[in-house]
């Protein structure tokens, strides 16, 4: 005849108790892992915000600061050139200001203006390519040969427009913001290019 189990005195059943303990110590075993999945999620999601962050925090701020020291130095070089740069950083400004508040209008204008200037002056002037070439013989020969300031100072802004570009991609493809509305990308492009053109025709050197 095998054992059974005897009820206490209040009529309850101890292997009910220990069932619903254990019971008991499952449910918080599984609560205790959802928490620190949780914790592992939100660390997770607090370390990629961080990521994302620093494209507006640092990237294009730096890119900007790189191109317009690019800017103030060939406008040392070049007096004519003062009106034309002043009038050209005010994109850069407002790119930061812009893209700083995550607005579409700064993304398409800082990626629209940083590729046409990339683009012009690596395949039509050369003067990156030129002032790479340049910027190695300084490292080779410790002299700066004669008028090779200007294509310095333009690989300079391209390296600039480099990481404007990918921090304005980076808030592009920021899946946190929601108000990302093609039009305005592609408006904030066509302003910034059609201000440029405008401040090329007043205020290019004659």
């Amino acid at each position: 005849m095998g054992a059974s189990v005897v009820p206490d005195r209040n009529g309850v059943d101890p292997s009910a108790l220990l069932a619903r303990a254990a019971a008991d110590v499952g449910h918080g075993s599984r609560m205790m892992e959802l928490l620190s999945q949780r914790c592992r999620n939100s660390h997770t999601m607090n370390r990629d915000s961080a990521t994302r962050l620093s494209a507006t925090r640092v990237w294009i701020p730096i890119g900007a600061a790189l191109f317009l020291v690019g800017l103030i130095g060939s406008a040392l070089i070049l007096p004519e050139l003062r009106l034309l740069h002043l009038l050209q950083a005010f994109i850069y400004v407002a790119v930061v200001i812009l893209a700083r508040n995550n607005s579409m209008w700064g993304v398409g204008a800082g990626i629209a203006i940083a590729v046409f200037w990339n683009g012009l002056n690596l395949f039509v002037t050369h003067n990156m390519q030129k002032g790479a070439a340049a910027f190695w013989s300084l490292l080779q020969t410790g002299r700066i040969e004669e008028f090779s300031g200007i294509p310095m100072l333009v690989l300079l802004g391209g390296i600039g427009h480099l990481l404007i570009i990918a921090g304005c991609l980076a808030i592009a493809f920021d899946r946190r913001i929601t108000d990302k509305k093609l039009w305005r990308m592609v408006a904030g492009g066509v302003v910034a290019l059609a201000y440029l053109a405008l401040i090329v025709i007043v205020a290019r050197p004659r």
